[in-house]
C-alpha cells in the first residue's frame, strides 16, 4: 500500500483548515456574543429584546473601532510615491 496522502496536497489542507477555523470563531463569536441571538430561555420568550447598549459594544468593537483611527489604504509608501508630484527641478 503506497501513501495515501500526496505532499501536493498539503498546502491545500492548510488553506481549508485556516477557513474552518475562521468560520468555526465566527459561528462561535455570533452565538455567544451577538445581542440578536437568543440561546437562554427567558431571552426567546420576550418578543422584543431592549438591549441598544449591547448592541452597540457588539457592533463597534476593539478591531472596529482600530481600523476607524487608520487611514484607508493598503500600501501606503507605494501610494505616496505615485502621488507625489515630481518637483520642477527634475525637468
Amino acid at each position: 500500500m503506497g501513501r495515501w496522502l500526496m505532499p501536493d496536497v498539503y498546502p491545500l489542507i492548510a488553506a481549508m483548515s485556516f477557513v474552518t477555523g475562521m468560520c468555526v470563531f465566527q459561528l462561535t463569536r455570533n452565538v455567544f456574543m451577538n445581542p440578536d441571538v437568543r440561546v437562554s430561555k427567558s431571552n426567546r420568550q420576550s418578543a422584543v429584546l431592549d438591549n441598544a447598549d449591547e448592541g452597540q459594544r457588539y457592533s463597534q468593537h476593539a478591531f472596529r473601532r482600530f481600523l476607524s483611527t487608520q487611514r484607508p489604504e493598503v500600501f501606503p509608501a507605494l501610494n505616496r510615491f505615485f502621488s507625489e508630484s515630481p518637483s520642477a527641478g527634475d525637468k
